[in-house]
């Protein structure tokens, strides 16, 4: 389980684990890309369903409400960033970079619901707002240049 939750180790990195869980969902998403997008939504959504659970167990059994190793939120919050992205590898970047992006800065309502949402839900909000955030960023970049 704590496995899972700390993204298969990539959260165990001493500097930047988000950032290093975010890389490592990059081959996860190179799995799905093919999937038709209503099969990649439904594992995306049962994959978050699922995060609740296990960010909530794992926050629980290390007595920390959102250690900073649980990145399995972040695994979910770039897999919606690149729901319908284009492909190529110029799109997983910029993809990568807007994720992290709004989940360091946590813009209004994030940072709000991070702070007042406890367990397993508040560890995965974030990362979903800052999901559903870039993933319209994405659309909108893929509307105005593709």
């Amino acid at each position: 389980m704590h496995l899972l939750a700390f993204g298969l180790g990539s959260g165990a990195a001493p500097k930047a684990p988000g950032t290093f869980g975010t890389a490592a969902a990059i081959p996860l998403f190179l799995l799905l890309q093919p999937l038709d997008p209503l099969h990649y939504l439904l594992l995306v959504v049962v994959m978050s369903l699922f995060g609740v659970w296990l960010c909530h167990r794992a926050a629980e059994d290390m007595g920390l409400h959102d250690h900073p190793g649980i990145v399995w939120d972040e695994w979910v919050g770039f897999l919606i960033t690149m729901w319908l992205a284009p492909s190529g590898w110029g799109w997983i970047v910029t993809g990568f970079v807007l994720f992290r992006f709004f989940d360091i800065v946590k813009p209004w309502p994030i940072h709000l619901l991070d702070q007042h949402i406890p367990g397993g839900w508040g560890i995965m909000v974030d990362d979903i707002l800052a999901g559903i955030y870039a993933f319209a960023m994405i659309q909108f970049a893929a509307y105005v240049y593709v």
